[in-house]
């Protein structure tokens, strides 16, 4: 096991090619310190420009806020289930989790993380490069969660990365024909793509895999930019879901950088308003098309009762010129936010937004009338093939029934 206690950490952009200097992370004491290497000032791309913006000299920040560190860099670290897969794995080396500093943690993501921001030094888990059984890991997973099977968490975690989110996950390759999965967080086999899938956390149900695939049918149906995805059969369950990862284009990467990380807002404690990230997409892409998607985000989600729709579930790519544009939708599901509450306000609302809610955020936005209602009768429209998406994939009665009242409802 490597020395912990990470004092300096290099960072780096890797978009598929060579590795592009950024910075250096140093922490002395409880401060987190970064700078900006020179050569990448005079480059003129920003990876953070509200928090991080590109300057000469040392910054410091909030140590109250993801632990002291920018929120372009917590992006990078994985919480819910991957933080589970570490703590227990130093747990079992003998380190608690609270000896741990951030910098120790980036360390261990290295090269392995969302999007291509990379870390030196890289202490990242190898991967084991053989062929992977959904059915083994939803049980090896399973077992983590309560508490036993300590002999698989190095596997689990080189196939984690640093994938965010409380359910288990596992960052995989798989060929064009959805036959053959395999490792693939590291290295790509020609013919295979990168994609990420899902397995039922302690409080989902069997058929959690289902709904999230049903929901991305509908999703697309409404016209959202969304993400290739496939519904694997399961020995247990509806299945497994499974998507595209959109900070990959076979051995291209982007930058990937989150609303929680972007406006050092902790999704924790719920704070932002579609407002807020009507406003963000237009500073970041100066696009009105980008507009018009997070828009049609907020109308899906109030509509389908996706009420975890907390700031680290809207995220942004920048490519090697620095052009941003909105990601794919991800993490598109039944859910029930603070207190029952959207987790994203609608302009002040989130305990019982309406359309009349929608209606004004998009007049806000400078949308056109015409397109506001073509939008919420599309959604609309998607939504109304629940009842025969969700029993044709296997979604439970009692389940078809409880998320079809809500849906209809709206």
């Amino acid at each position: 096991m490597r020395n912990l206690s990470t004092t300096e950490v290099k960072v780096g952009l890797n978009f598929g090619a060579e590795t592009i200097s950024v910075g250096r992370l140093a922490a002395r004491g409880h401060e987190i310190y970064f700078e900006y290497d020179a050569i990448f000032i005079a480059q003129n791309i920003e990876i953070s420009p509200l928090n991080l913006p590109l300057q000469a000299g040392v910054s410091t920040f909030d140590r109250h806020l993801f632990e002291g560190l920018p929120g372009v860099f917590n992006d990078s670290l994985p919480d819910g289930w991957g933080r589970l897969l570490f703590d227990r794995f130093m747990r079992k080396q003998g380190i608690l989790p609270n000896d741990l500093t951030p910098l120790d943690r980036l360390a261990h993501i290295g090269a392995l993380g969302m999007g291509a921001l990379v870390f030196e030094p890289d202490y990242g888990f190898v991967e084991i490069g053989e062929t992977i059984n959904l059915d083994m890991l939803a049980a090896q997973s399973q077992e983590v969660l309560n508490g036993n099977s300590e002999d698989v968490l190095q596997e689990l975690l080189a196939l984690n990365g640093s994938s965010a989110g409380a359910r288990p996950k596992a960052l995989i390759s798989m060929d064009a024909a959805h036959q053959k999965i395999s490792h693939g967080a590291r290295n790509l086999a020609s013919g295979y793509e990168h994609w990420l899938v899902k397995f039922a956390n302690s409080q989902d149900g069997n058929d959690a895999g289902a709904i999230e695939y049903v929901y991305a049918l509908m999703a697309h149906e409404a016209g959202i930019n969304m993400p290739d995805t496939h519904l694997f059969p399961a020995e247990n369950g509806a299945g497994y879901f499974a998507t595209k990862r959109f900070d990959r284009e076979s051995d291209k990467r982007f930058h990937m950088h989150t609303a929680c990380g972007l406006l050092h807002s902790d999704f924790r404690t719920p704070s932002l308003d579609y407002e807020d990230l009507i406003a963000l997409t237009g500073h970041l892409t100066r696009d009105v098309r980008e507009i018009e998607k997070m828009f049609r985000l907020a109308v899906f989600n109030v509509l389908a009762h996706n009420r975890d729709d907390h700031s680290k579930n809207f995220s942004f790519l920048m490519n090697d010129t620095g052009d941003w544009k909105l990601s794919p939708a991800y993490d598109l599901t039944f859910s029930s936010g603070p207190r029952g509450e959207q987790s994203t306000m609608v302009l002040g609302e989130g305990k019982k937004p309406t359309p009349d809610h929608l209606i004004k955020l998009g007049r806000d936005a400078q949308l056109s009338q015409s397109k506001i209602d073509t939008i919420i009768e599309q959604t609309r429209g998607a939504l109304g093939r629940w009842q025969q998406l969700a029993t044709e994939f296997g979604v439970s009665q009692i389940n078809i029934n409880l998320i079809g009242a809500k849906i209809s409802g709206q």
